[in-house]
């Protein structure tokens, strides 16, 4: 009876505790998803390299009027543990003022301007005639907070998105078109943590202001324009490395809580119940 109660009451205090841990893994997962997924902070056009790329927030939606032939970039941070999606919709003119149908393409890369391949999505897509946009998708690998420096893995830091269209006859260039933008990422938890972090971001502006501002003056003379931004700043609202916690954490401490219940019943189960009665004391 004592060893019944002995374990209820360990199994007790070891749901309770395992509750706990849950509800605070769930409390710090949702403290990183963004609850405002207004567009009023959305950028309404979009850069033509990736030093004058727009930044945009992950759940905005970034729009941009263009040509058919121009080169449309955005950033967007991304943190480690985040599984980003980018997905892209280009609307067409008429099919009138269209003679034939062009392919269009999204790409991505990362802080060091390395092309990220897509776990799936569709990155390229040809125009039909008929066709009055053209949905585009890519789903990145999820990023990882270090990696080996021969690996060309997503790292945490600045993300850039390049939209264009890849194939073009020269009737096509030039027509109007319109693009939006959107980027979400899905948590994915412990099963991506790693053991190690990077020292900093991967994200552009390690420089000095004055060393970029010479750099823009003197891309502006060569270019004989005047127009220059600065190089993307954005970070996730919560900061750099904001995901330290994982289901991990959660599992760690249940395996703890079941391994001490292992004990307790074990030893219940193999100590008996004392000297038998038959036995003097002195034996």
């Amino acid at each position: 009876m004592r060893t019944t109660k002995l374990l209820v009451t360990a199994g007790l205090l070891g749901a309770s505790a395992l509750t706990a841990l849950l509800g605070a893994g769930t409390a710090f997962a949702g403290s990183g998803d963004s609850g405002d997924s207004g567009d009023d902070k959305a950028p309404t056009e979009a850069g033509t390299s990736f030093r004058t790329a727009q930044e945009v927030e992950q759940g905005r939606r970034a729009t941009a009027g263009a040509s058919t032939g121009d080169y449309l970039y955005w950033s967007f941070p991304a943190d480690a543990g985040q599984r980003p999606t980018v997905k892209a919709t280009v609307k067409l003119p008429d099919s009138a003022a269209r003679p034939s149908g062009a392919t269009w393409r999204i790409d991505v890369y990362d802080g060091l301007r390395r092309r990220q391949s897509c776990m799936y999505g569709t990155q390229s897509r040809a125009a039909a005639q008929d066709a009055s946009s053209v949905d585009l998708s890519c789903t990145l690998r999820t990023v990882r907070a270090w990696s080996e420096q021969w690996a060309n893995d997503p790292l945490p830091g600045t993300y850039y998105v390049r939209l264009t269209a890849a194939t073009l006859t020269p009737s096509d260039q030039g027509l109007p078109v319109s693009a939006e933008v959107e980027v979400t990422s899905k948590k994915v938890g412990g099963s991506a943590a790693v053991d190690g972090s990077l020292a900093a971001p991967l994200v552009p502006g390690s420089t000095t202001e004055e060393a970029a501002a010479a750099a823009d003056d003197a891309s502006d003379e060569e270019n004989g324009s005047s127009a220059s931004q600065a190089l993307a700043t954005g970070e996730p609202e919560d900061g750099w490395s904001s995901g330290w916690w994982s289901d991990r954490w959660v599992w760690t401490a249940a395996g703890g809580i079941l391994a001490a219940l292992a004990g307790i019943g074990g030893y219940a189960l193999t100590r008996g119940t004392g000297r038998p009665s038959r036995v003097p004391p002195g034996m």
